[in-house]
């Protein structure tokens, strides 16, 4: 008997550990594409990673958010498999599907919507001593125009060739990281810096408490030009109240930020993360002042410009909101 019980028991522990080992080797790792750690791209990654992993008990699915270069390399990182997910501009998401510059060489005819958050605005912060008070005075000046790669660098390449400008219309075009303009903005190395970003920004807020600083409208004749030719620009505005300093909106453009996949995704990946979010709408806006205000119906369809994945669909449909 004693044989018997030992055999039962080390055949019930192999049948555990092979039942271990096939739970493990049947999850499923998927990685989301950000933006840099001071931007609202890493903080959504990092908050729907939470809330997927929360579930990974019943789909077995696993998260992580890791900070890139930002919107256009999402992109890139999307077609060679490199992300499962990645952040990026509505007009990024246009142009990809279109085939326009950045993209007119590999038009990324598979990508699609997974839904969107925030608005992304094109924002300026000048050095008070710069004498910079409107668009146009940044010629001549020294100019952070952003990381080549990124979302924010692209925006601002196709605003300046709709004012005719190229990088020697500044005395110095930096290309820094957001993490390092504050810096370079307080200790007088910069007289501007520009970043497409929701607000509000760590580092935008950084830049306006650790310089004597300010922010300028984005407007002017090249503006106009470009939102009549670009429409997948919007005016927008920074909202008054949430920097040092800025009692009332700042006029400027943007869009908004989109979660995008490709077409050949899981759609049961999709649908699980999607569901992870919606489900928990209310505590994921509680992570980021950002997102304070979505609403669902809105982030299914505002700067959609590519088609929804079917994962995503299957859950939409399901609530009755398609």
């Amino acid at each position: 008997m004693e044989y018997q019980a030992m055999m039962k028991l080390v055949t019930g522990a192999m049948a555990a550990l092979l039942l271990s080992t096939q739970v493990s080797a049947e999850a499923r790792y998927v990685t989301i594409g950000t933006g840099g750690q001071t931007g609202v791209y890493y903080t959504a990654g990092q908050s729907v990673c939470r809330f997927l992993n929360r579930g990974a008990s019943d789909h077995n699915i696993k998260c992580n958010a890791p900070s890139s270069a930002g919107s256009v390399s999402n992109i890139v990182a999307l077609q060679n498999k490199d992300y499962d997910f990645g952040f990026i501009q509505s007009d990024h998401q246009y142009k990809a599907i279109e085939g326009q510059a950045p993209f007119d060489k590999k038009p990324v005819k598979n990508l699609r919507a997974v839904f969107s958050l925030q608005s992304e605005i094109l924002t300026v912060v000048v050095r008070n001593d710069s004498k910079i008070n409107e668009f146009e005075d940044l010629k001549g000046k020294r100019v952070n125009i952003g990381v080549p790669g990124s979302g924010s660098r692209d925006t601002f390449d196709e605003v300046m060739q709709a004012n005719g400008w190229d990088k020697n219309t500044f005395s110095l075009a930096a290309e820094l990281k957001p993490a390092e303009m504050a810096a370079a903005l307080g200790d007088n190395n910069l007289d501007a810096i520009t970043y497409v970003v929701g607000h509000p920004s760590g580092a935008i807020q950084e830049a306006l408490t650790t310089a004597d600083a300010k922010l300028i409208p984005v407007t002017g004749d090249g503006i106009d030009k470009l939102l009549e030719t670009a429409t997948y620009f919007t005016q927008a505005n920074i909202p008054g109240g949430l920097y040092p300093g800025v009692d009332k909106p700042i006029p400027s453009i943007g869009g908004k930020a989109i979660l995008a996949t490709t077409e050949e995704t899981d759609p049961e990946v999709v649908y699980q993360l999607v569901k992870s979010v919606f489900d928990n709408l209310e505590r994921f806006k509680r992570l980021h002042p950002a997102f304070a205000e979505l609403k669902a119906e809105d982030m299914i369809s505002a700067g959609i410009t590519a088609p929804l994945h079917e994962g995503a669909k299957r859950y939409y449909q399901e609530k009755g909101w398609l």
